[in-house]
């Protein structure tokens, strides 16, 4: 049974950071939105599993809970 890979899975965390801020950068937040939801249901495809995928929103929707 799939699970969500929550343990640093990818290289160069760093760049990726870096690349995915120069994407947003001098976009409106409409269209920033609009990326965003557009790589997440990207990603989602790639991943494929709906039991991954429905992990990953309990643990990000967690956030609602936190007084942050």
């Amino acid at each position: 049974m799939p699970k969500l890979e929550l343990e640093p899975n990818f290289s160069d965390a760093d760049a990726f950071y870096a690349a995915l801020a120069d994407l947003h950068r001098d976009c409106s937040e409409a269209v920033s939105e609009r990326i965003n939801a557009r790589l997440i249901l990207l990603l989602a495809n790639h991943i494929g599993d709906g039991q991954v995928l429905h992990e990953a929103l309990r643990i990000a929707g967690e956030i609602r809970n936190d007084p942050a």
